[in-house]
């Protein structure tokens, strides 16, 4: 039980640019921090939720609740998502062969590519989180959104064939149980905001859905997993669920 209670910590300190309540790490609680990462996103998404709801109630300009709203995934994670999606989008959009794709995928350097992919994201979030008043976005799908997203994500990571350069090339597959029970959390996430929020709790599952298609084309293009293209994915999935809870509300 003890790693447990460090894996999630770890995990936190990991994942999370909140400063970490309890900052210590455990070597055996480490093949446990994937298993908490469902738990983290929970963490960021009742903070989205508080935020948005604090936002609605100060009544500030519209185009600022907006920005609040759209760039706080971002900066709650540290940009650390962000910095894979700006990595897959330049190695990707760079239309080279696969070796080459590869080694720009570990290149430092930013490229132009990713700093277009990145300008529109950010017009893209921004604009959605406008679509509709933030008075009128239900919260439980919002909450759930990062939970669903970072389950399929700890699904992607332990299970796909990672890249020979990958920090996940090493780790050994995860037990069944562990395999049931990210499988169970996202189920959970899926499945409990329909049951009180109508069509806008689908959020979630749109969010994981948009993962794991972002995943199957980085994975194609790359030939194998990695943290960044977990990033990747994890950006445009959010974006995904975000997009859908926003413009249901806007059409229904």
């Amino acid at each position: 039980m003890k790693d447990w209670f460090y894996a999630f910590f770890m995990a936190w300190g990991m994942f999370l640019a909140i400063p970490c309540p309890f900052p210590r790490w455990r070597e055996s609680a480490r093949g446990r921090m994937l298993m908490c990462l469902p738990l983290i996103g929970l963490v960021e998404g009742g903070l989205w939720a508080l935020l948005v709801w604090l936002l609605a109630k100060l009544c500030l300009p519209e185009a600022l609740g907006a920005l609040c709203a759209a760039a706080f995934p971002w900066l709650v994670t540290g940009f650390l998502h962000l910095d894979g999606y700006m990595d897959v989008c330049d190695a990707v959009l760079s239309r080279r062969d696969l070796a080459t794709r590869q080694k720009i995928l570990k290149d430092s350097h930013c490229g132009a590519f990713a700093v277009i992919a990145m300008v529109l994201l950010a017009l893209t979030q921004w604009i959605v989180c406008q679509s509709v008043s933030l008075n009128e976005i239900p919260l439980l799908p919002l909450a759930a959104l990062p939970c669903a997203v970072r389950a399929a994500a700890a699904l992607a990571v332990s299970h796909l064939r990672p890249l020979s350069t990958s920090q996940y090339a090493a780790q050994p597959k995860p037990p069944a149980g562990h395999t049931a029970a990210l499988v169970l959390m996202l189920a959970a996430a899926c499945v409990l905001p329909p049951l009180f929020c109508g069509m806008s709790g689908f959020a979630p599952l749109i969010g994981a859905a948009g993962y794991g298609l972002a995943v199957w084309y980085a994975f194609r293009q790359l030939d194998g997993m990695s943290g960044d293209i977990s990033g990747f994915a994890l950006t445009l999935g959010e974006l995904a669920g975000l997009a859908f809870l926003f413009l249901t509300r806007y059409y229904v």
